[in-house]
Order: structure tokens, then C-alpha cells, then sequence
């Protein structure tokens, strides 16, 4: 617990330092080889190592070219647009209204409007009935009530519960969900929904940093 608190200081420490002007403002960044835009009140995937690394690690075998995709908790849009190269259709939500349309402009500004299509909601809410072959989810990694819209890119009271206790219903029968965590993530509510979720979490994909490890689970029904 002191070990992660001292890192998280650490890295809050070298944000402000090295990043700060590109934080929380209207910025016109590279990702992944695409053009985003991101508004000041959107999570800015560019400043942090975590969407790059996922964005990565998607693969024709995890998105295959005839799966309907969802992405929850868009935010820019990123993942979606970097999801698009492969899948047939993709769906993307946030909660966050700014998101919403920080998400949308980027799908015009790439030129997927016939792929990708954005909604704004919480979790599955606007896809009620709905099944997906891939949902890719970059969670908030951190348990606590936000402070803001903003914030809720990083903390939620009981996110993991409410996702694992969902995704099966909106899961086709062979599909899948991709969920990144970071090893500083308060990640107990995901394992134990996935437990008792009847689904099984296995790494597909992990990157060793200074200060943490990412791993790329792999979510489906238990067998």
C-alpha cells in the first residue's frame, strides 16, 4: 500500500513537470498513427501509456474482421477508431456528454462514420438487448466517487461489479471482452465478479513499465 501511494506521487510529480500543458486543454494530438482530437473535459489517451499499450495489442485474432464491437467508456474515441481497422461494426459509449462528442468529431475527423457509431450512457445501458462478439474496456482503475466528469475516467464506486455482472447478457455466445489493468489498479471487484459471474479472465497481453504492469485480460463465459 506505501509502495503504490509512493508511486503514484511519483508519477503524479512527473505529470505535472512534463505534461501538464497538454492536460485538461483542447489539444490536437497523434494516436496510433490516427489524428485526435481531444476536448479539455476528456481523458487525454496520448499523456499515459495505458491506451497505447492496448491499442497495440489489438490483433486480427482478437478482433476479427466480421465482429460487432463494443467500447465502453470510449472517452476521444480512440480505441474505437484504432478497432475499426478490424472489426466489421463498432459501438462506443460514455457517460461523459463531452466524450460523447469529443468521440464523435473523431470519427468524422478519420472517416469511419459507416463503421463506427457513438452513444452516450453508462456500461450496456444503450444497448439494452444487444449482443457483442468483442467489448474492449480501459477501465477507471481506482475504487472512490468522482470529482467530476473528467475524473470519472480514473475512479468509480463499484465499476468493476456492475461491468462483470453485466457483460455476460451482452456477450455473444463465442465472444469475448478485453479489459486492461494496471498492476496500481483496485481491481479486487473484477476478479471476484468475474468469479461469480461464472466468466474466466486469462492475460493475452502484458507490458512491463518502471512504475507498473499492464495486463490485457481476455474475458469469457467459464467453460
Amino acid at each position: 500500500m506505501v509502495r503504490a501511494s509512493l508511486v503514484r506521487l511519483y508519477l503524479r510529480g512527473r505529470f505535472v513537470l512534463f505534461q501538464r500543458r497538454r492536460h485538461r486543454r483542447l489539444v490536437l494530438e497523434r494516436f496510433a498513427g490516427h489524428p485526435l482530437l481531444v476536448l479539455p473535459e476528456v481523458f487525454n489517451p496520448t499523456l499515459f501509456l495505458t491506451t497505447g499499450f492496448f491499442a497495440s495489442a489489438l490483433t486480427p485474432e482478437l478482433v476479427p474482421s466480421t465482429a460487432d464491437v463494443l467500447d465502453v467508456g470510449t472517452g476521444s474515441g480512440a480505441l474505437a477508431i484504432v478497432a475499426a481497422q478490424f472489426a466489421r461494426s463498432v459501438a462506443a459509449v460514455d457517460l461523459n456528454p463531452h466524450a460523447v462528442r469529443c468521440a464523435r468529431l473523431n470519427v468524422m475527423l478519420n472517416r469511419c462514420e459507416d463503421r463506427v457509431s457513438v452513444a452516450e450512457g453508462d456500461l450496456f445501458g444503450p444497448f439494452d438487448g444487444r449482443r457483442f462478439d468483442v467489448v474492449l474496456c480501459n477501465p477507471p482503475f481506482y475504487r472512490g466517487s468522482p470529482r467530476d466528469l473528467w475524473d470519472a475516467s480514473w475512479r468509480a464506486p463499484d465499476f468493476f461489479e456492475r461491468f462483470t455482472g453485466s457483460l455476460a447478457a451482452h456477450l455473444e455466445p463465442l465472444g469475448h471482452a478485453l479489459v486492461l489493468l494496471s498492476s496500481l489498479a483496485e481491481a479486487d471487484g473484477f476478479f471476484a465478479g468475474c468469479a461469480t459471474g461464472g466468466l474466466e479472465a486469462a492475460v493475452v497481453g502484458r507490458r512491463h513499465l518502471i512504475s507498473e504492469t499492464l495486463s490485457l485480460y481476455r474475458v469469457r463465459r467459464a467453460a
